[in-house]
Parts: C-alpha cells; structure tokens; sequence
C-alpha cells in the first residue's frame, strides 16, 4: 500500500545547491552554538530555518538527556519537519552536540523563497516528509500516552496525534517491561498523557494537547482572510491547494483530524494512481503538504460554532473558544458525520468499546476479541477488513438485504469470500451490554437475536450533515444539506444562497459520497472563489468603500 515519502535511511544526503545557499545567506545570518547548547526545546515554534554550515546537531531524548538516534545532523544538512510549513512547533529537542555554526533564515522568507525557486522547495519538503514519517513510524517524540484503552479521554488525543501524524509513545499499562513501568510511576499508574521530560496533562484532550505542543495557532491574528474553508476533508484540502496555489490567503479550520470521515478509511483502493491502495489519512495528507507549500494555513483541533455578516461585506466565524476569525467567503467542506445508533450506554461507552474509526490506532484495540462492524458503505467494509488482521473474528452487520446498493462490487466480493468476516443481513444492533466499557453486544436478525462478546464496536452508518454552525446563512435541505446553484437560483454548482459563500463536497445537497469527487469539487470552486475575493478586494480600494 502506498504511503507518504521516502525512508530518510535510503535518501542520499544531497546537499543544497550552492546558489541556493546564497539565497540563504541573503535573507539570514550566522548563528553560533556552544557543545551542549539547546538548539530548540519542545513546544517552541518552528519559526526559523537552520542550516548546519559547521558542527553537529543531535537529537536529544527529553528523559534521559541523551543522544536520541545514531544519525545527526552535519554541515550541508538542514533542521525541521513538516510543521515548518504551518507554524508548527519542536517535537524533540536539538542541541549542538559540539560548538557549530548555522545560517538561519526566518520562516516566512523562507517560505517565500521556496515559493519563488520550486527546486528548493521540492528538496526542502522532500526531506522534511520523510522525517516526519520516520519519527511517526519509529514512534520518536516527546509525547507519551499511558493506558489509551482504559479511558476514553486518553484514547481521543492518542486518535488525535496518529490521524494527524503527530508522533508519540503508546504504552500499554499492562506490560511489565522497565520503560513502562518508568512512565507509569511519572502518571501515578493512571491513564495520562506525558509531555516533555515529566509533565502529565492534568485534563487531557486534544485540544489541550495541541495548545500545549504549541500546535493551537493564534489563527486570529491575521486581520482578514481572503478565504476560510471550514472542514478538511477532501474537499476542503483539495480548495487549499489551489486556493494557496491561487494565491489567496486562506485558512483551513478542522475539528477532530485531517482527512475528515475520508481520514477513517484504513485503505481506499480505487482512488485514481494508487494500484495497491493508500489509507484515507495518508491521501489527504499528501494534499495538506501540498497546500502548505502554497501559503495555506491549518487550524486544529478547532471548532466554528457560528457565522455572521459583518456590514463591510466580511464573514466572521465564531470559534469553539469565542475568537473569531474573518475572511472576504467562505467554503463550507464539513462533509457529514456517522449517525449514533438509539441505544442505551452508547454515549458513556464511546471511546471505550465503541467507535466511529478504523485506522490503525483503533485496530490495535481489536485484538484477541470478536469486532462488530455496523454499516452497508465503502467505509464499513473497509473498516471490516482492516480490523479482521487484528480481530479474533469479525461480524459485519447490515440492515439491508445486500450490499450490492451501497458499496464497491470488488470490496463486496472481497468480504463474502473471507471466512474471517460474517456477515449478517437484514439484522441490527439491539443491546450493549457492560459497565462503563463494551463487553458484548446483542443483535438482532432473521434467526432472531444473538448475543457477540465483544470489546469494539464500530459504527459506520447514515450521514448527518455538519450545517448547524452556517446559522441560517445559506439555505438547506430538509435533512440539513447545503442546496447550491440552480437549487437555489445560482449560475455555478457550487454557490450557495449566500453571495460568497460556496458548499463542495459531501455536505453538499445532491453531490456524490465519494473521494474523488470531493477532490474534484474542492479543485474547481476556487476559480469561482477567485472571481468574488477579487472583486471584494476592489471594492475595498474604491474611495469612500468602508
């Protein structure tokens, strides 16, 4: 299956060109670091470039104080990771491992320079990919997580770093090794989240992660926007791209993960240049990388809550925390969410047996016991065959009399054929049964009900549309899709009611549920996007214009 960049241990270590070196030196200056100097801490933003032009860099494992990995970084060689491109923050810290000299640059010039010479830019990022990969794989950070399957709150920041390829420690409580037992003294042998040397979150959430990793941006500070996308999913990544390509200034806001419900799939295998398949997190990674490069920003884990008109013509969107962030339109990408199944202790058991996700973070949860999968979609059998590698068995539950309606012929085909995978027809889930965590579900079908043992239970049915935060901006449908163009007296098929904001992807009323599309629509609206920020930006240099 495909996956994003290349392993750094296969990668030659070219260095940068000399020209491009004096561009470097052009736009910044000469540092110097004493042996045992902190290069960068954890949590301190990523807001210069560091080219090694004498000397070693080392990466310091923030517990030991230590040389984390045998490689280190010499003259020609460069810092940083992909979160450069964001304004992100240090996952490890770097110190100089003896006295060394860097050319340091700034990072909006340096992104402006990139943007300016493309084959800088292609070695920069190249490099950049592939050491994130390799920290996320090799599990290298400063983030620990303790006990993710005992309590759900610990269990959504570990969903929170691995959707969003933020690299941390998994610790199962259960193990006995010395390094457990180390991190579970720091946590008072309680489900945690460690940061740093030995600090525990003392209320962990992803929210609270990302602001303590410096990940929580302060979006607001730009005056005004030329575009918020709301919700990065495919489409919403997709307008980033070329919104940034474009170039517009354009924020994208997430609640929970890149991707969106497209960042659930474990593999997508009929998405167009990938043969062997490539997870849904993967895919829209690879176009947030994309977008990143062009100017666009992230924003994550944030939630817009409301939207009003402000008498300039502006838009501002109220976020989760009461800030507000202003932009000339907005694209509204918020794609659709899993429906809750009615039944008695689901929310209590939410995070504890029950789930809405079948990445790899949610498969290791599977393993030893049987996994009730609940849905007839692309994404439910999807989910049924990546949980069936780790599954004792796996029951996929369907309401209908076939699958033939709902998803892909070559993923049907697949499921039927493989005795790991029942599954039952014309059946539902009627019962959860256990205290605080799933311990067996009972349902219900033609040969009447029947009781699974079971800790997992993935829910994958129905599409609720994510409008209510449009605050009656933008009209929709009986079921609380967006309506657009000739729906709502519109030229193009991507305007809503509203006079500069637009709706693309699966929150769009008559659209195709699939990836393909989504991309495709995020790709298109923006040229339509261009046209109004264009004319706003005129109207506000016309004398007298407020």
């Amino acid at each position: 299956m495909e996956s994003l960049a290349e392993d750094l241990r296969t990668m030659q270590r070219v260095p940068l060109d000399d020209e491009h070196v004096a561009l470097l030196r052009d736009l910044g200056e000469e540092r110097e670091y004493a042996a045992g100097e902190t290069v960068a801490e954890v949590g301190e933003p990523m807001d210069r470039f560091v080219y090694v032009l004498d000397g070693e860099i080392e990466v310091v494992d923030p517990y030991s104080g230590e040389r984390l990995l045998d490689a280190s970084l010499g003259p020609t060689q460069f810092m940083g990771e992909i979160a450069f491109l964001n304004a992100g923050s240090w996952f490890l810290p770097m110190r100089a491992a003896r006295p060394t000299r860097t050319l340091e640059v700034a990072r909006q010039p340096m992104l402006d320079l990139m943007s300016r010479v493309p084959e800088l830019s292609d070695h920069v990022i190249n490099v950049f990919a592939a050491r994130r990969r390799r920290q996320f794989e090799a599990n290298n950070s400063a983030v620990k997580v303790i006990g993710a399957d005992r309590d759900p709150k610990v269990q959504a920041c570990a969903s929170f770093l691995s959707r969003n390829r933020i690299p941390f420690q998994a610790f199962d409580m259960d193990a006995g090794d010395e390094e457990t037992l180390q991190v579970c003294d720091l946590s008072g042998h309680e489900p945690s989240v460690i940061v740093g040397q030995n600090e525990v979150l003392e209320h962990p959430s992803p929210r609270a992660l990302a602001r303590h990793l410096g990940l929580d941006m302060d979006v607001c500070r730009e005056t005004l926007y030329d575009l918020l996308i709301v919700g990065a999913g495919p489409a919403g990544v997709a307008a980033s791209v070329y919104a940034g390509s474009e170039g517009l200034c354009a924020l994208a806001v997430e609640d929970t993960a890149i991707g969106g419900q497209a960042g659930t799939s474990s593999r997508i295998e009929n998405y167009m240049g990938f043969p062997t398949g490539i997870s849904g997190t993967d895919l829209v990674y690879r176009g947030q990388i994309q977008a990143m490069k062009f100017g666009t920003r992230f924003a994550m884990p944030r939630r817009v809550s409301g939207l009003r008109h402000r008498d300039d013509g502006a838009f501002c969107a109220t976020l989760d925390d009461g800030d507000e962030v202003c932009a000339r339109a907005v694209l509204v990408g918020t794609g659709v969410q899993y429906r809750r199944l009615p039944l008695d202790g689901l929310e209590e058991m939410e995070g504890s047996g029950i789930f809405y996700a079948a990445t790899e973070m949610e498969a290791r949860y599977c393993r030893g016991t049987e996994a009730v999968v609940v849905g007839g979609g692309n994404s439910a059998g999807q989910a049924a065959m990546h949980i069936s590698r780790a599954a004792k068995h796996v029951h996929l539950v369907v309401r209908g009399d076939s699958l033939a309606a709902s998803m892909s012929s070559y993923l049907s085909r697949r499921l039927e054929a493989d005795d790991r995978i029942t599954i039952h027809y014309q059946t539902t889930v009627t019962q959860l049964h256990g205290e605080g965590r799933l311990e067996a579900v009972t349902i219900e079908g033609p040969d009447g009900p029947k009781r699974i043992d079971s800790r997992a239970l993935f829910i994958m049915i129905g599409a609720a549309p994510n409008t209510g935060w449009l605050s009656g901006m933008a009209e929709v449908d009986e079921r609380g899709f967006v309506k657009t163009g000739a729906a709502v007296g519109r030229e193009t098929p991507y305007e809503t009611s509203c006079d500069g904001i637009y709706a693309v992807g699966d929150v769009r009323a008559g659209s195709v549920k699939r990836v393909a599309s989504a991309v495709g629509e995020g790709s298109v609206v923006v040229s339509r996007i261009w046209e109004y920020v264009d004319a706003a930006r005129g109207h506000e240099a016309e004398p007298g214009a407020e």
